[in-house]
């Protein structure tokens, strides 16, 4: 039974019931066969989880060291190369480019950087929201059309926003249970690209009479709230009479993220993790054209900000200039599992401790990642004041706003270098964006710990805490 629990290679994390482990072996194993002196017997489930949860306290007892301070394991998940595409405005840079070619891009480039061949990798995850037009399986496209093997396994998520951290959270449980070993994980969008649907009468039987519309897919599949038919910048409204932040202290945020933006883009931050894009070549073009910065920042006027009309209330608060925009990009991670990384010599970035997911009411969708990044926080062994950097996605100034109220963030601590609102937002690929940012924050300053985490319509969230290597 103690090889049995060691294969799983389970620990006895401070702080975490052994509940949460008994859940997950419950789920893993419909039976286990032990062999006790010679002899091979049954164990069920429930035989297994009593077992376990009595050696959890015999191991807790013996140790209670912080997760982070205890000896690596050896299927530990970790970044081994984190890359992204800089970041398309609207109808901007990226317009004539789809999803899955901006995801094809940054899966290859993850892989090129990661000092890997095509056939070392086992799988790849890919987050696309707005899958309308694309073709089948985005995923697969963004891999084989990235130079993979077709061989390679893949699967398409979609957690709506939180799609591309999704990804990375899958690929880590992939490598803890020992299911692969070297895994892409990212996200893509183009938002530019999304197609507008016909009416479903067009299909069957025709217009015969009376007027017909275009549904924009960008708002039915992206951005609507579908147990309130409301749009997310009512709920965003919503989350700011809730908190009482005001139109001030919303523009004042916006403010800070583009300025934030904009002097780490001057002081070439970015570089480390942002691969050139080569554009479609334009007529008569004699070079060929690569986009290499973020362009969404680059039109803030700072004078208007103050002027704009409210977006989704005539008496609201939340304008064009503190929310994120409709925007086109793509990332990636490679993870693998350390022995991986030290088989193929490979220099990871970072090591992830921790993740979770959160729901609650999909109205307050915009401080679900309160919820999410305590849980995440706890599986990791650490606390709130050890995270040196956060990254909280941006889709409106509230959203950061509320939840460094929760969670007693400071402003120095949060997308330092600026976030969505500045940076854009294609929403398949943001939550491997930030985690992407966040990894090389780390690795530049020499920090230790830092956290990710993204709200979703529907009113979820995800959250992964990284440590860097």
């Amino acid at each position: 039974l103690i090889r049995g629990v060691s294969s799983l290679e389970w620990d006895a994390r401070e702080g975490e019931s052994p509940v949460h482990h008994r859940s997950t072996l419950r789920q893993s194993f419909v039976l286990l066969r032990v062999g006790f002196f010679g002899q091979s017997h049954s164990i069920s489930p429930n035989m297994l989880s009593r077992s376990v949860s009595r050696t959890a306290k015999v191991v807790a007892a013996g140790s209670r060291r912080n997760y982070a301070s205890k000896p690596v394991s050896k299927r530990d998940p970790v970044i081994v190369s984190a890359v992204r595409t800089a970041v398309g405005s609207f109808g901007g840079s990226l317009s004539g480019v789809t999803a899955t070619q901006l995801g094809a891009h940054v899966v290859k480039a993850a892989v090129e950087r990661a000092g890997l061949k095509g056939e070392q990798v086992d799988s790849v995850y890919m987050g696309n929201v707005i899958s309308a037009n694309l073709g089948q399986a985005p995923a697969r496209q963004a891999t084989i059309l990235g130079g993979l093997p077709k061989s390679t396994v893949t699967t398409t998520v979609n957690k709506v926003c939180a799609s591309g951290m999704k990804t990375i959270m899958l690929a880590s449980q992939d490598i803890l249970l020992s299911q692969a070993d070297v895994i892409v994980a990212g996200g893509m969008e183009s938002m530019s690209n999304v197609p507008y649907y016909v009416d479903a009468r067009a299909r069957f039987g025709g217009f015969k009479y009376g007027h017909g519309q275009f549904t924009d897919g960008i708002l039915r599949d992206g951005l609507t709230d579908v147990y309130d038919n409301i749009h997310m910048g009512v709920c965003a409204e919503h989350c700011a009479k809730t908190f009482n932040f005001s139109r001030q202290d919303q523009d004042n945020y916006a403010i800070s993220s583009y300025t934030r933006a904009a002097e780490a883009t001057k002081a070439g931050l970015f570089k480390p993790e942002v691969v050139p894009f080569e554009l479609p070549a334009k007529k008569g073009a004699k070079e060929p054209t690569f986009f290499t910065e973020d362009e969404e920042f680059k039109k803030v006027n700072f004078d208007k900000i103050p002027t704009l009309k409210p977006a989704f209330d005539k008496a609201g608060t939340v304008t064009a200039a503190n929310a994120s925009a409709l925007n086109d990009g793509a990332s990636a991670v490679v993870v693998s599992s350390l022995e991986a990384a030290e088989k193929h010599g490979m220099k990871p970035l970072a090591r992830i401790i921790g993740w979770a997911d959160a729901e609650r009411a999909p109205i307050e969708f915009t401080i679900a990642p309160a919820l999410a990044i305590p849980k995440a926080l706890a599986r990791a062994g650490i606390k709130a004041e050890d995270v040196d950097f956060w990254e909280i996605n941006e889709a409106f100034a509230v959203v950061s706003l509320a939840n460094m109220k929760l969670l007693n963030i400071p402003h120095e601590k949060i997308n330092v270098r600026g976030g969505a609102i500045a940076l854009g937002h294609p929403i398949g690929s943001s939550g491997c964006r930030i985690t992407v940012s966040l990894a090389h924050m780390l690795q530049q300053t020499g920090k230790r710990y830092g956290v990710a985490a993204i709200c979703n319509g529907g009113g979820g969230a995800s959250a992964v805490v990284i440590e860097r290597i």
